[in-house]
Protein backbone atom coordinates (compact mmCIF):
# COMPACT_ATOMS: atom_id res chain seq x y z
CA UNK A 1 0.00 0.00 0.00
CA UNK A 2 1.23 3.35 -0.56
CA UNK A 3 -0.18 6.77 0.30
CA UNK A 4 -1.26 7.42 -2.75
CA UNK A 5 -4.17 4.95 -2.53
CA UNK A 6 -4.36 4.72 0.76
CA UNK A 7 -7.36 6.24 3.22
CA UNK A 8 -6.08 7.10 6.79
CA UNK A 9 -8.85 4.62 9.14
CA UNK A 10 -8.07 1.84 7.03
CA UNK A 11 -4.29 2.24 7.14
CA UNK A 12 -4.48 2.09 10.81
CA UNK A 13 -5.98 -1.10 11.30
CA UNK A 14 -2.75 -2.13 9.61
CA UNK A 15 -0.24 -0.07 11.85
CA UNK A 16 2.11 -2.21 13.82
CA UNK A 17 0.90 -0.43 16.75
CA UNK A 18 -2.33 -1.35 16.41
CA UNK A 19 -1.11 -5.02 15.75
CA UNK A 20 0.61 -5.63 18.77
CA UNK A 21 -2.26 -3.89 20.70
CA UNK A 22 -4.44 -6.62 19.01
CA UNK A 23 -1.91 -8.85 20.34
CA UNK A 24 -1.95 -7.64 23.96
CA UNK A 25 -5.00 -7.88 24.07
CA UNK A 26 -5.22 -11.33 23.22
CA UNK A 27 -2.73 -12.34 25.60
CA UNK A 28 -4.50 -9.98 28.62
CA UNK A 29 -7.54 -11.73 27.73
CA UNK A 30 -6.40 -15.62 27.97
CA UNK A 31 -4.77 -14.71 31.18
CA UNK A 32 -8.17 -13.38 32.48
CA UNK A 33 -9.76 -16.63 31.62
CA UNK A 34 -6.85 -18.41 33.00
CA UNK A 35 -7.08 -16.84 36.02
CA UNK A 36 -10.73 -17.49 36.25
CA UNK A 37 -10.29 -21.22 35.83
CA UNK A 38 -7.18 -21.60 38.35
CA UNK A 39 -4.36 -21.61 36.21
CA UNK A 40 -2.48 -18.53 37.04
CA UNK A 41 -3.32 -16.40 40.23
CA UNK A 42 -6.13 -13.86 39.61
CA UNK A 43 -3.69 -10.59 40.82
CA UNK A 44 -1.17 -11.49 38.13
CA UNK A 45 -4.04 -11.36 35.67
CA UNK A 46 -5.05 -8.26 37.19
CA UNK A 47 -1.23 -6.91 37.08
CA UNK A 48 -0.65 -7.91 33.33
CA UNK A 49 -3.78 -5.17 32.22
CA UNK A 50 -2.20 -2.27 34.85
CA UNK A 51 1.23 -2.34 34.02
CA UNK A 52 0.74 -3.06 30.07
CA UNK A 53 -2.81 -2.25 29.44
CA UNK A 54 -2.63 1.97 28.13
CA UNK A 55 1.56 1.30 27.50
CA UNK A 56 2.94 2.37 23.60
CA UNK A 57 4.92 -0.01 22.21
CA UNK A 58 8.50 0.59 21.24
CA UNK A 59 7.91 -0.92 17.45
CA UNK A 60 11.73 -0.13 17.13
CA UNK A 61 12.61 -2.36 20.34
CA UNK A 62 10.46 -4.90 18.87
CA UNK A 63 12.29 -5.28 15.55
CA UNK A 64 15.40 -5.08 17.31
CA UNK A 65 14.43 -7.94 19.17
CA UNK A 66 13.59 -10.11 16.46
CA UNK A 67 16.59 -9.62 14.67
CA UNK A 68 17.89 -11.61 17.36
CA UNK A 69 15.36 -14.01 17.59
CA UNK A 70 14.07 -14.17 14.44
CA UNK A 71 10.40 -14.65 15.70
CA UNK A 72 8.34 -11.76 15.97
CA UNK A 73 5.97 -13.09 18.41
CA UNK A 74 8.73 -13.85 20.61
CA UNK A 75 10.24 -10.45 20.45
CA UNK A 76 7.13 -9.13 20.74
CA UNK A 77 6.74 -10.97 24.24
CA UNK A 78 10.43 -10.34 25.06
CA UNK A 79 9.38 -6.89 24.63
CA UNK A 80 5.95 -6.51 26.98
CA UNK A 81 7.57 -8.58 29.85
CA UNK A 82 9.62 -5.26 29.88
CA UNK A 83 6.81 -3.49 31.19
CA UNK A 84 5.13 -6.41 33.43
CA UNK A 85 7.87 -7.97 34.69
CA UNK A 86 7.96 -11.37 36.87
CA UNK A 87 4.26 -11.88 36.52
CA UNK A 88 4.56 -12.16 32.38
CA UNK A 89 5.86 -15.85 33.03
CA UNK A 90 2.20 -16.52 33.09
CA UNK A 91 1.46 -15.00 29.52
CA UNK A 92 1.05 -17.31 26.60
CA UNK A 93 0.27 -20.49 28.70
CA UNK A 94 -0.49 -23.13 26.32
CA UNK A 95 -0.42 -20.93 24.02
CA UNK A 96 1.18 -20.66 20.59
CA UNK A 97 1.97 -18.44 18.35
CA UNK A 98 -0.64 -18.96 15.52
CA UNK A 99 -3.25 -18.42 18.37
CA UNK A 100 -2.07 -15.04 18.63
CA UNK A 101 -1.26 -14.64 14.43
CA UNK A 102 -3.97 -16.03 13.33
CA UNK A 103 -6.85 -14.39 15.72
CA UNK A 104 -5.74 -10.84 15.62
CA UNK A 105 -5.39 -11.20 11.63
CA UNK A 106 -9.80 -12.13 12.22
CA UNK A 107 -9.94 -8.91 14.19
CA UNK A 108 -8.09 -6.76 11.62
CA UNK A 109 -9.98 -8.21 8.84
CA UNK A 110 -13.11 -8.05 10.61
CA UNK A 111 -12.29 -4.47 11.48
CA UNK A 112 -11.43 -3.73 7.44
CA UNK A 113 -14.90 -5.27 6.36
CA UNK A 114 -16.72 -2.92 8.67
CA UNK A 115 -15.18 0.29 7.04
CA UNK A 116 -15.94 -1.23 3.42
CA UNK A 117 -18.97 -1.97 4.32
CA UNK A 118 -19.38 1.74 5.33
CA UNK A 119 -17.65 2.57 1.96
CA UNK A 120 -20.46 0.49 -0.16
CA UNK A 121 -23.26 2.12 2.10
CA UNK A 122 -22.16 5.43 0.84
CA UNK A 123 -21.65 3.86 -2.95
CA UNK A 124 -25.15 2.99 -2.83
CA UNK A 125 -26.52 6.17 -1.41
CA UNK A 126 -25.10 8.04 -4.00
CA UNK A 127 -26.04 5.60 -6.50
CA UNK A 128 -29.79 5.89 -5.24
CA UNK A 129 -29.91 9.48 -5.58
CA UNK A 130 -28.77 9.53 -9.00
CA UNK A 131 -30.98 6.73 -10.23
CA UNK A 132 -34.14 8.70 -8.53
CA UNK A 133 -32.60 11.76 -10.60
CA UNK A 134 -32.53 10.42 -13.92
CA UNK A 135 -34.99 7.81 -13.62
CA UNK A 136 -37.00 8.74 -16.68
CA UNK A 137 -33.71 10.10 -18.50
CA UNK A 138 -33.80 8.61 -22.06
CA UNK A 139 -30.51 7.10 -23.66
CA UNK A 140 -29.57 4.50 -25.62
CA UNK A 141 -28.70 0.72 -24.78
CA UNK A 142 -26.08 -0.73 -26.43
CA UNK A 143 -25.42 -4.34 -26.97
CA UNK A 144 -21.90 -5.08 -27.77
CA UNK A 145 -21.28 -1.49 -28.00
CA UNK A 146 -23.59 -0.84 -30.96
CA UNK A 147 -27.45 1.10 -30.82
CA UNK A 148 -29.70 -1.50 -29.34
CA UNK A 149 -33.10 -0.34 -27.79
CA UNK A 150 -33.77 2.71 -25.50
CA UNK A 151 -33.45 2.11 -21.58
CA UNK A 152 -33.01 5.66 -19.39
CA UNK A 153 -29.87 6.79 -17.79
CA UNK A 154 -31.48 5.95 -13.86
CA UNK A 155 -31.43 2.43 -15.11
CA UNK A 156 -28.20 1.81 -15.54
CA UNK A 157 -28.00 3.44 -11.59
CA UNK A 158 -30.23 1.42 -10.44
CA UNK A 159 -28.28 -1.42 -12.57
CA UNK A 160 -25.25 -0.66 -10.53
CA UNK A 161 -27.53 0.00 -7.23
CA UNK A 162 -28.80 -3.78 -7.29
CA UNK A 163 -24.91 -5.10 -8.04
CA UNK A 164 -23.59 -3.14 -5.21
CA UNK A 165 -25.83 -4.36 -2.71
CA UNK A 166 -24.97 -7.47 -3.56
CA UNK A 167 -21.74 -6.72 -3.32
CA UNK A 168 -22.42 -5.73 0.56
CA UNK A 169 -24.10 -8.84 1.17
CA UNK A 170 -21.06 -11.05 0.53
CA UNK A 171 -18.85 -8.89 2.41
CA UNK A 172 -21.69 -9.19 5.41
CA UNK A 173 -21.10 -12.77 5.17
CA UNK A 174 -17.34 -12.97 4.23
CA UNK A 175 -16.53 -10.72 7.43
CA UNK A 176 -19.00 -13.29 9.08
CA UNK A 177 -16.65 -16.65 8.13
CA UNK A 178 -13.52 -14.71 8.45
CA UNK A 179 -13.90 -13.31 11.99
CA UNK A 180 -13.37 -16.48 14.12
CA UNK A 181 -10.56 -17.26 16.98
CA UNK A 182 -7.88 -19.76 17.53
CA UNK A 183 -6.52 -20.45 21.18
CA UNK A 184 -5.80 -24.11 20.83
CA UNK A 185 -2.18 -24.29 21.05
CA UNK A 186 0.15 -26.87 19.18
CA UNK A 187 -1.70 -28.49 16.83
CA UNK A 188 -4.65 -27.42 18.16
CA UNK A 189 -5.29 -30.29 20.31
CA UNK A 190 -6.08 -27.89 23.49
CA UNK A 191 -3.61 -30.25 25.49
CA UNK A 192 -1.86 -27.33 27.60
CA UNK A 193 -5.10 -24.94 27.27
CA UNK A 194 -8.22 -25.48 28.14
CA UNK A 195 -11.03 -24.53 25.19
CA UNK A 196 -12.97 -22.22 28.00
CA UNK A 197 -9.77 -19.68 27.10
CA UNK A 198 -10.19 -19.52 23.86
CA UNK A 199 -14.47 -19.28 24.02
CA UNK A 200 -13.44 -16.29 26.68
CA UNK A 201 -10.97 -14.81 23.89
CA UNK A 202 -13.52 -14.88 21.21
CA UNK A 203 -16.11 -13.15 22.99
CA UNK A 204 -13.88 -10.25 24.61
CA UNK A 205 -12.94 -9.82 20.94
CA UNK A 206 -16.12 -10.13 19.09
CA UNK A 207 -14.73 -13.42 17.59
CA UNK A 208 -16.48 -16.84 16.90
CA UNK A 209 -14.78 -19.89 18.13
CA UNK A 210 -13.07 -21.62 14.89
CA UNK A 211 -14.56 -25.39 15.42
CA UNK A 212 -11.42 -27.40 14.53
CA UNK A 213 -8.22 -24.60 14.26
CA UNK A 214 -5.75 -27.72 13.76
CA UNK A 215 -2.57 -25.11 14.49
CA UNK A 216 -4.13 -22.76 12.04
CA UNK A 217 -7.73 -21.30 11.16
CA UNK A 218 -8.08 -22.65 8.03
CA UNK A 219 -7.32 -21.11 5.26
CA UNK A 220 -10.53 -21.63 3.23
CA UNK A 221 -11.96 -19.01 4.95
CA UNK A 222 -9.61 -16.55 4.19
CA UNK A 223 -9.34 -17.55 0.45
CA UNK A 224 -13.54 -16.70 0.04
CA UNK A 225 -12.46 -13.13 2.06
CA UNK A 226 -10.32 -12.17 -0.54
CA UNK A 227 -12.49 -13.48 -3.40
CA UNK A 228 -15.30 -11.45 -1.94
CA UNK A 229 -12.89 -8.54 -2.45
CA UNK A 230 -11.87 -9.64 -5.87
CA UNK A 231 -15.51 -9.75 -6.92
CA UNK A 232 -16.50 -6.34 -5.30
CA UNK A 233 -13.76 -4.72 -7.17
CA UNK A 234 -14.78 -6.61 -10.44
CA UNK A 235 -17.99 -4.70 -9.76
CA UNK A 236 -15.95 -1.30 -9.48
CA UNK A 237 -14.60 -2.10 -12.82
CA UNK A 238 -17.64 -2.47 -14.29
CA UNK A 239 -19.15 0.58 -13.36
CA UNK A 240 -15.73 2.57 -14.03
CA UNK A 241 -15.67 1.06 -17.79
CA UNK A 242 -19.54 2.26 -18.31
CA UNK A 243 -18.16 5.77 -17.46
CA UNK A 244 -15.20 5.85 -19.37
CA UNK A 245 -17.16 4.78 -22.87
CA UNK A 246 -19.90 7.11 -21.35
CA UNK A 247 -17.48 10.16 -21.35
CA UNK A 248 -15.61 9.21 -25.00
CA UNK A 249 -15.88 12.42 -27.28
CA UNK A 250 -18.15 10.93 -30.15
CA UNK A 251 -20.26 9.80 -27.00
CA UNK A 252 -20.59 12.81 -24.19
CA UNK A 253 -23.39 10.98 -22.67
CA UNK A 254 -21.68 12.04 -18.91
CA UNK A 255 -18.13 12.39 -17.74
CA UNK A 256 -16.57 12.70 -14.12
CA UNK A 257 -16.29 16.10 -12.81
CA UNK A 258 -14.21 18.63 -14.43
CA UNK A 259 -12.75 20.86 -11.51
CA UNK A 260 -11.38 24.49 -11.54
CA UNK A 261 -7.47 24.78 -12.39
CA UNK A 262 -7.45 20.71 -13.35
CA UNK A 263 -5.74 20.01 -16.30
CA UNK A 264 -6.05 17.20 -18.53
CA UNK A 265 -3.16 16.87 -20.61
CA UNK A 266 0.56 17.96 -20.23
CA UNK A 267 0.70 19.03 -24.17
CA UNK A 268 -3.12 19.14 -24.89
CA UNK A 269 -5.41 22.28 -23.07
CA UNK A 270 -8.46 21.00 -24.31
CA UNK A 271 -8.79 17.50 -22.88
CA UNK A 272 -11.13 16.14 -20.63
CA UNK A 273 -9.67 12.86 -19.39
CA UNK A 274 -11.57 9.71 -17.53
CA UNK A 275 -8.48 9.73 -15.16
CA UNK A 276 -10.69 8.49 -11.85
CA UNK A 277 -12.37 5.70 -13.84
CA UNK A 278 -9.40 4.41 -15.47
CA UNK A 279 -7.37 4.61 -12.23
CA UNK A 280 -10.16 2.31 -10.79
CA UNK A 281 -10.00 -0.05 -13.38
CA UNK A 282 -6.10 -0.80 -12.15
CA UNK A 283 -6.95 -0.66 -8.81
CA UNK A 284 -9.57 -3.39 -9.88
CA UNK A 285 -7.33 -5.65 -11.43
CA UNK A 286 -4.86 -4.99 -8.28
CA UNK A 287 -7.09 -6.25 -5.57
CA UNK A 288 -8.59 -9.07 -8.30
CA UNK A 289 -4.98 -10.21 -8.14
CA UNK A 290 -4.73 -10.55 -4.35
CA UNK A 291 -7.36 -13.37 -4.74
CA UNK A 292 -5.25 -16.10 -6.39
CA UNK A 293 -2.02 -16.38 -3.37
CA UNK A 294 -4.84 -16.45 -1.06
CA UNK A 295 -6.33 -19.67 -2.80
CA UNK A 296 -3.26 -21.22 -2.74
CA UNK A 297 -2.86 -20.27 0.72
CA UNK A 298 -5.17 -23.11 1.39
CA UNK A 299 -3.47 -25.93 1.09
CA UNK A 300 -0.59 -25.66 4.05
CA UNK A 301 1.20 -28.56 5.19
CA UNK A 302 -0.30 -31.11 7.69
CA UNK A 303 -1.06 -28.93 10.84
CA UNK A 304 0.36 -26.40 9.43
CA UNK A 305 3.16 -24.72 7.87
CA UNK A 306 4.15 -21.11 7.37
CA UNK A 307 4.43 -20.47 3.63
CA UNK A 308 0.55 -18.37 3.82
CA UNK A 309 2.23 -15.70 6.16
CA UNK A 310 4.17 -14.02 4.01
CA UNK A 311 1.21 -13.81 1.54
CA UNK A 312 -1.10 -12.43 4.49
CA UNK A 313 1.36 -9.94 5.66
CA UNK A 314 1.15 -8.08 2.15
CA UNK A 315 -2.27 -8.89 1.05
CA UNK A 316 -4.14 -8.35 3.80
CA UNK A 317 -3.29 -4.29 4.27
CA UNK A 318 -2.86 -3.89 0.45
CA UNK A 319 -6.28 -5.53 -0.40
CA UNK A 320 -8.21 -3.65 1.80
CA UNK A 321 -6.77 -0.18 1.85
CA UNK A 322 -6.86 -0.52 -1.94
CA UNK A 323 -10.44 -1.42 -1.80
CA UNK A 324 -11.40 0.89 0.66
CA UNK A 325 -9.79 3.62 -1.57
CA UNK A 326 -11.81 2.52 -5.02
CA UNK A 327 -14.91 3.00 -3.45
CA UNK A 328 -14.57 5.64 -1.87
CA UNK A 329 -13.34 7.55 -5.12
CA UNK A 330 -16.51 5.90 -6.66
CA UNK A 331 -18.58 6.94 -4.35
CA UNK A 332 -17.37 10.64 -5.22
CA UNK A 333 -17.21 9.65 -9.10
CA UNK A 334 -21.06 9.06 -8.64
CA UNK A 335 -21.65 12.11 -6.49
CA UNK A 336 -20.42 14.54 -9.12
CA UNK A 337 -20.97 13.03 -12.37
CA UNK A 338 -21.44 15.27 -14.91
CA UNK A 339 -25.00 13.89 -16.94
CA UNK A 340 -26.08 15.37 -20.21
CA UNK A 341 -29.23 14.22 -20.82
CA UNK A 342 -29.40 16.50 -24.71
CA UNK A 343 -26.67 14.31 -25.78
CA UNK A 344 -28.80 11.48 -24.55
CA UNK A 345 -31.32 12.18 -27.02
CA UNK A 346 -28.66 13.40 -29.87
CA UNK A 347 -27.64 9.62 -29.40
CA UNK A 348 -31.39 8.08 -29.49
CA UNK A 349 -31.84 9.90 -32.47
CA UNK A 350 -28.74 9.13 -34.66
CA UNK A 351 -30.02 6.14 -36.28
CA UNK A 352 -33.14 7.82 -37.43
CA UNK A 353 -35.56 5.47 -35.62
CA UNK A 354 -33.71 2.61 -35.92
CA UNK A 355 -34.08 1.62 -32.33
CA UNK A 356 -37.78 0.65 -32.99
CA UNK A 357 -36.87 -1.83 -35.20
CA UNK A 358 -37.89 -4.77 -33.19
CA UNK A 359 -41.18 -3.31 -32.57
CA UNK A 360 -42.27 -3.11 -36.06
CA UNK A 361 -41.03 -6.88 -36.25
CA UNK A 362 -43.75 -7.88 -33.10
CA UNK A 363 -46.24 -5.61 -34.99
CA UNK A 364 -46.30 -7.34 -38.37
CA UNK A 365 -46.20 -10.78 -37.01
CA UNK A 366 -49.28 -9.75 -34.77
CA UNK A 367 -50.82 -9.36 -38.53
CA UNK A 368 -50.37 -13.07 -39.49
CA UNK A 369 -46.75 -12.07 -41.01
CA UNK A 370 -44.56 -15.37 -40.44
CA UNK A 371 -41.49 -13.96 -37.93
CA UNK A 372 -38.97 -14.47 -40.83
CA UNK A 373 -40.86 -12.86 -43.64
CA UNK A 374 -41.05 -9.51 -40.95
CA UNK A 375 -37.60 -9.75 -40.38
CA UNK A 376 -36.84 -9.75 -44.01
CA UNK A 377 -39.59 -6.50 -44.42
CA UNK A 378 -37.44 -4.54 -41.33
CA UNK A 379 -33.65 -5.30 -41.99
CA UNK A 380 -34.29 -4.06 -45.88
CA UNK A 381 -35.52 -0.99 -44.63
CA UNK A 382 -33.28 -0.08 -42.00
CA UNK A 383 -29.58 -1.05 -43.53
CA UNK A 384 -30.46 1.72 -46.09
CA UNK A 385 -30.71 3.31 -42.61
CA UNK A 386 -27.47 2.23 -40.93
CA UNK A 387 -25.27 3.68 -44.52
CA UNK A 388 -26.99 7.15 -44.25
CA UNK A 389 -29.92 6.83 -46.56
CA UNK A 390 -32.98 7.80 -45.53
CA UNK A 391 -35.40 7.87 -42.60
CA UNK A 392 -36.12 4.30 -41.10
CA UNK A 393 -40.37 5.79 -40.89
CA UNK A 394 -40.44 7.17 -44.67
CA UNK A 395 -39.40 3.97 -45.97
CA UNK A 396 -41.38 1.56 -44.17
CA UNK A 397 -44.66 3.50 -44.92
CA UNK A 398 -43.30 3.05 -48.98
CA UNK A 399 -42.74 -0.21 -48.58
CA UNK A 400 -45.43 -2.18 -49.83
CA UNK A 401 -45.69 -5.24 -47.81
CA UNK A 402 -44.97 -3.28 -44.44
CA UNK A 403 -48.18 -0.83 -45.91
CA UNK A 404 -50.52 -3.82 -46.16
CA UNK A 405 -50.00 -5.07 -42.80
CA UNK A 406 -49.49 -1.64 -40.91
CA UNK A 407 -51.10 1.74 -41.90
CA UNK A 408 -49.07 5.16 -41.61
CA UNK A 409 -50.65 6.07 -38.12
CA UNK A 410 -50.13 2.54 -36.76
CA UNK A 411 -46.19 2.79 -38.05
CA UNK A 412 -45.59 6.39 -36.49
CA UNK A 413 -47.44 4.74 -33.37
CA UNK A 414 -44.71 2.20 -33.11
CA UNK A 415 -41.91 4.70 -32.87
CA UNK A 416 -43.48 6.43 -29.36
CA UNK A 417 -40.50 6.56 -26.87
CA UNK A 418 -42.63 5.95 -24.01
CA UNK A 419 -43.14 2.52 -25.21
CA UNK A 420 -39.66 1.25 -24.08
CA UNK A 421 -39.73 3.08 -20.55
CA UNK A 422 -44.02 1.75 -19.11
CA UNK A 423 -41.92 -0.61 -16.74
CA UNK A 424 -39.63 1.41 -15.39
CA UNK A 425 -41.50 1.88 -12.54
CA UNK A 426 -41.69 -1.34 -12.38
CA UNK A 427 -37.99 -2.19 -12.17
CA UNK A 428 -37.25 0.58 -9.80
CA UNK A 429 -39.91 -1.47 -7.10
CA UNK A 430 -37.78 -4.39 -7.69
CA UNK A 431 -34.65 -2.35 -6.72
CA UNK A 432 -35.57 -0.23 -4.44
CA UNK A 433 -38.73 -1.27 -2.83
CA UNK A 434 -42.00 0.35 -2.76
Amino acid sequence: MIPRYSRPEMVKIWDPQTRFRIWFEIEAHACDALADIGVIPKESAKAIWERAGHVTFDVDRIDKIERVTKHDVIAFLTHLAEFIGEDSRFVHQGMTSSDVLDTCLAVQLARASDLLIADIDALLAALKARAFEHKMTPCIGRSHGIHAEPVTFGLKMAQAYAEFSRCRTRLVNARAEIATCAISGAVGTFANIDPRVEAHVAAKMGLTVEPVSTQVIPRDRHAMFFATLGVVASSIERLATEIRHLQRTEVLEAEEFFSAGQKGSSAMPHKRNPVLTENLTGLARLVRGMALPAMENVALWHERDISHSSVERMIGPDATVTLDFALARLAGVIDKLVVYPENMQRNLDKLGGLVHSQRILLALTQKGVSREDSYSYVQRNAMPVWRGEGDFLTLLKADADVSAKLSDAELEELFDLGYHLKQVDTIFTRVFGG
